[in-house]
């Protein structure tokens, strides 16, 4: 047995070394899990952001058409200058400025409120409300999906 492992290359005898870091394969294979991962999520994150976005204008036409129901109310009109809203300056943005808010109509027993997004969006557009309650956008989608 000694004669054995005398005669035996060294390089048997070794342990074999551990490599360190990472080969061309394995990044490979990484970056394409992580563009998969980032094709999918990206446009729902946008998605989201968007439809998030259309939740601020609605929620902005509604409180200013509510400011414009209680001024009718108390002034028997919706233009009168007493009330705050109507003698504000128009447009003016929303919250977090992702909308601009005009009255498009105001006249004394009417009104239309328009909200435009600050960034574009074709499936919904213009977000409008009117006196009677009436929705409306300037997009190409359908007016329920939308508000």
């Amino acid at each position: 047995m000694k004669l054995l492992t005398k005669n035996m290359p060294s390089l048997l005898l070794r342990t074999p070394r551990s490599t360190k870091g990472f080969t061309l394969i394995e990044i490979m294979i990484t970056v394409a899990i992580l563009a998969i991962i980032v094709a999918i999520a990206l446009p729902s994150y946008r998605r989201y952001v968007i439809e998030t976005n259309r939740g601020e204008a609605k929620a902005v036409l509604m409180q200013t058409a509510q400011s414009f129901e209680r001024c009718f109310t108390r002034f028997s009109t919706y233009n009168d200058g007493n009330c705050g809203i109507a003698g504000q300056t128009t447009p003016f943005a929303s919250e977090t400025d992702k909308y601009n808010v005009n009255f498009t109509t105001l006249t004394a027993t009417t009104f239309v409120l328009t909200a435009t997004p600050v960034q574009a969006d074709p499936e919904c557009g213009n977000f409008t409300l009117d006196h009677r309650g009436q929705r409306g956008i300037s997009g190409t989608g359908m007016v329920d999906d939308c508000w």
